[in-house]
């Protein structure tokens, strides 16, 4: 096939996007990639992107398109001018780019504006078959940034949202659950529809096995520190739980991570709640390492139990046992793989309970269920098999 992958994050920005690519490649598929200029998450385009720089390059055999936009600002202008720059520029870009592809793919994070340059290649091309494989759900994701439901941008971008899902010849979703979104809250439900999960980093399947603590247990958060993430449930959980052996761990940024700080002194958890600064993913293996469980949670928000977090992947490839205060997709997965256990987003006291009783359990046997699981379910070669199956049917 030749596939033409729209996206406006690639590597070296921390997507799994280029793993993709490279492995369709890899198969013998001809790929481009048209996508913006690096800078997420800081919003800082590196030096070797500057000044028309590697705009037009084949990396892992993969043919890459780079356009210029806006880099990413604090606060909702600035997002807003970098989503709209990369449309603005990418769409021009698909006007006089070549069009002679089988297929148009589209990886959709946030925003799912990113796939209108999609439709305008495909639009203005003799290629009509087009898939969006959707990791953030919209207009859904906009409730992360405090915009209501009943304001007319958001009613606008669902709108939007829907046309270009309609639109789609395929969708793909990350969790199972984001197809009872597009029916209930979309009404979509007259396409192919595919689950496809994602994957780990390869290199958290090479951290060694944990060995349970004797005198200390390590519960290890990771990741983004932002107010859907709830990381509070975590400070507040410690500060109630029982057992003083366990040790909570928390690396990563983000918008809440001064009020988590804060929130720890006040409830005097300071003993039992250690922070780290944001890590690189090669740094995050020493963490994983020391852990007894991984840790996840999530806010009490119907959209966001919709969503299955990343991470979960991560956790499950490093065999690690999970405890989390999540609902939905989070919840069923961990039920479903007995990884470990769950209580409800949001709730610091179940989570204390749940802290406690998996103290004195067999982590390092939920730990095998996860990757067990993980094997089954959530490969890197499933995935892009998976992927390869949605465009192969459409052409």
């Amino acid at each position: 096939m030749k596939i033409l992958t729209v996206c406006q994050y690639y590597h070296p920005e921390p997507f799994r996007i280029h793993e993709v690519c490279e492995e369709l490649a890899a198969r013998g598929h001809e790929v481009t990639v048209l996508t913006g200029l690096p800078n997420y998450p800081m919003g800082v385009i590196p030096d070797e992107y500057k000044g028309g720089k590697h705009r037009d390059e084949t990396v892992g055999n993969v043919h890459i398109i780079r356009v210029g936009e806006r880099p990413r600002k604090p606060g909702k202008a600035g997002l807003a001018l970098n989503y709209v720059s990369f449309v603005i520029n990418a769409g021009a870009k698909a006007l006089v780019m070549k069009k002679d592809f089988d297929v148009i793919f589209v990886y959709q994070l946030s925003p799912v504006l990113m796939a209108v340059p999609a439709y305008i290649a495909k639009w203005f091309s003799k290629t009509k078959k087009l898939a969006i494989y959707c990791l953030d759900l919209w207009p859904a994701s906009l409730a992360s940034l405090g915009i209501s439901e009943k304001s007319f941008f958001y009613r606008l971008m669902r709108f939007v949202s829907r046309r270009i899902y309609k639109g789609a010849d395929a969708i793909g979703y990350t969790s199972r659950m984001f197809k009872k979104y597009f029916a209930d809250e979309l009404r979509i439900t007259d396409k192919r529809f595919l689950h496809i999960p994602q994957f780990a980093d390869e290199l958290f399947s090479d951290i060694p096995p944990a060995t349970g603590g004797m005198d200390r247990i390590n519960y290890v958060f990771a990741g983004n520190i932002g107010h859907m993430q709830s990381v509070d449930t975590i400070i507040k959980a410690a500060a109630l739980t029982k057992d003083e052996r366990i040790v909570w761990h928390i690396v990563g940024d983000g918008s809440a991570l001064g009020e988590c700080r804060k929130l720890c002194r006040e409830l005097g958890a300071d003993d039992r709640v250690k922070f780290y600064d944001r890590q690189s993913v090669e740094e995050m293996p020493k963490f994983y390492a020391m852990a007894d469980a991984m840790v996840v949670t999530l806010a009490d928000d119907p959209l966001i139990s919709y969503t299955l977090p990343g991470k979960i992947q991560s956790y499950m490839a490093a065999g690690r046992a999970v405890i989390a205060a999540a609902n939905g997709e989070t919840k069923d997965v961990i039920k479903e793989s007995g990884c470990g256990r769950c209580a409800p987003a949001e709730d610091e006291a179940a989570l204390a309970a749940i802290a406690d009783e998996m103290a004195s359990s067999d982590l390092a046997g939920m730990g095998r269920a996860a990757a067990q699981y993980y094997r089954e379910n959530f490969t890197k070669k499933n995935h892009v098999d998976l992927i390869e199956h949605m465009l192969f049917d459409m052409i």
